[in-house]
């Protein structure tokens, strides 16, 4: 998806941890024993539920379908070394075209799944989700956006 939507949906860095943290207590139970990150977006959730499930072996997989706000040809940039099983974790921010998912889901045949965020283009490769988000809505997530500093609303008068 390009950046040519009007639909914006802003995620809060509390937003994102509560909604992290439900994706966590969903998976409560399932005897996990590693977790696969999708760089970049799914480092900061991997990290969240490795936390809250108590899971200690993380690794990453790199990989690029985005240049800025255009989605184009996937291409992995580093691989994870883990092998594929069914107690490893696949975590990532959000699955929109489902493009990237399909990769994950070849590279790793056993394991489960997650995202914060869901499409419904991407939905069904997913095992587990927290929120929808309609398919012509971009995603802004907190490590994309700068705090900055807002007058008063008295000193715009």
């Amino acid at each position: 998806m390009s950046l040519t939507t009007n639909k914006m949906f802003y995620v809060s860095w509390e937003a994102f941890h509560r909604a992290t943290k439900e994706l966590a207590r969903q998976l409560l139970g399932q005897n996990f024993t590693a977790i696969v990150a999708v760089s970049r977006g799914g480092l900061v959730p991997a990290a969240i539920i490795a936390r809250e499930l108590n899971i200690r072996v993380l690794d990453s997989i790199c990989v690029a379908s985005y240049q800025h706000d255009k989605q184009g040809s996937l291409s992995v940039l580093k691989d994870a070394s883990l092998a594929d099983s069914e107690q490893l974790l696949i975590v990532d921010d959000l699955v929109d075209t489902g493009e990237t998912a399909k990769a994950l889901r070849e590279r790793f045949p056993k394991a489960r799944f997650v995202t914060v965020y869901a499409k419904p283009q991407g939905k069904p490769l997913v095992d587990n989700y927290v929120t929808d988000i309609e398919q012509d809505t971009w995603i802004q997530l907190p490590w994309d956006m700068e705090l900055a500093y807002s007058k008063p609303l008295a000193e715009e008068v």
